[in-house]
Formats: structure tokens, C-alpha cells, sequence
């Protein structure tokens, strides 16, 4: 159960983190985040945490049979 869980958290973070530097970019507008220039460095954070939560929930789930 725990690579489900860390598969779907790390997609997450992967979608939000980017839809979050796109917005601080001002590609997305209609939001407070918009051009605000700390998203721009949040967004990339938050994606590559959700790409070691998918890297780590892949390696949990290729272990179990």
C-alpha cells in the first residue's frame, strides 16, 4: 500500500509544482500567484520532491511480488 500512496503523492506534487512555476511565470493568470516570482522557485521544489516520492514508490512496488 505504501508505493500506491507514494506514487499518487508524488504525481501530485509533480502537477502542482508545475502548474505553480507556470503561474509565477504569468503563462497562467487569474491568481494571486500570478508573476509572483517566489512560485518560480516553489514550483520546481515541490515537482522534484514528487519525483523522489515516484522514484521511491516505483522501487517499494517492483520489491513486493
Amino acid at each position: 500500500m505504501r508505493g500506491w500512496f507514494l506514487l499518487t503523492l508524488g504525481l501530485l506534487a509533480v502537477v502542482i509544482g508545475a502548474v505553480w512555476m507556470v503561474q509565477g511565470l504569468g503563462f497562467v493568470e487569474g491568481s494571486v500567484m500570478t508573476g509572483g516570482r517566489i512560485w518560480v522557485v516553489v514550483g520546481p521544489v515541490v515537482s522534484l520532491a514528487g519525483l523522489v516520492a515516484l522514484w521511491i514508490g516505483l522501487r517499494s512496488r517492483r520489491r513486493r511480488p
